[in-house]
């Protein structure tokens, strides 16, 4: 219970501040979704080497903890690209990439260091921290491709059905084509990147039907889970732009 009371909190915190920091103080509403982005991504590379069982009641699926997060990730990439469209997405996926190689090259600058005497958790750090190439590999283009697809996705469907859109003349948590956009681009980015992280990261070494299915399944739960938060953002954007929000043209 408390792993999804700090899921929804977080995300709801999360939605709510980017709202607010976007409608009030539009110059720096980019700089702040990114650096969300950076934080989900981030974690989820640490927190991917715990792998925990999910008990959904009809059947146990084992993946790695950070499938708890890659929703996170999809859904700042539809932020993004909601407010500030494809091309400054690109821009904010690039930023998040050089920030992951750093993070990588910094865990390798230290693991490169004799520990001390006194630290006697050694061996704990390198089994967490110490990445092997291929996985490292796998995370890296899993990122790039799934990423890149999700923001095109996204615009497509959103130029596609914009009409429609604006047409709907009900509240915007009903809104089917904001719905639609979220769902779709999620639901394609999140299954993409399990094919081709455990593909990558495992194929030759362990069984990764197994791996994927777990990944699939649990991304996709939780990815489905979450667009309720995309849309009420959307509909916080939309009213700050009737009540004559400054920033609010991009939206």
């Amino acid at each position: 219970m408390l792993v999804w009371i700090c899921w929804l909190l977080s995300l709801t915190i999360v939605t709510y501040a980017s709202v607010q920091i976007v409608r009030r103080y539009p110059q720096y509403g980019f700089a702040a979704l990114t650096g969300f982005y950076v934080v989900y991504l981030a974690a989820s590379q640490v927190i991917a080497a715990r792998v925990v069982d999910f008990d959904l009641g009809i059947y146990v699926f084992t993946a790695p903890a950070s499938v708890l997060l890659y929703p996170f990730i999809a859904q700042v990439i539809d932020m993004i690209n909601e407010v500030y469209g494809k091309a400054m997405t690109h821009a904010a996926i690039a930023i998040v990439f050089i920030s992951q190689v750093l993070l990588v090259i910094f865990f390798l600058m230290v693991n490169s260091l004799s520990p001390a005497a006194v630290f006697t958790h050694e061996e704990a750090w390198q089994d967490i921290f110490s990445m092997s190439i291929r996985i490292t590999l796998a995370s890296w283009v899993a990122f790039l491709v799934c990423s890149t697809i999700d923001a095109h996705i996204f615009s497509a469907l959103k130029q596609r059905f914009l009409q429609r859109e604006l047409a709907f003349r009900h509240h915007t948590m009903l809104n089917p084509y904001v719905w639609l956009r979220s769902s779709v681009s999620d639901a394609v980015s999140l299954t993409l990147d399990s094919i081709i992280f455990v593909t990558i990261a495992f194929l030759g070494v362990l069984p990764i039907l197994p791996l994927m299915l777990g990944q699939v399944v649990i991304k996709n739960i939780i990815g489905f889970i979450d667009n309720p938060w995309f849309v009420w953002y959307k509909h916080m954007l939309k009213k700050g732009e009737k009540e004559g929000e400054p920033g609010q043209g991009r939206v």
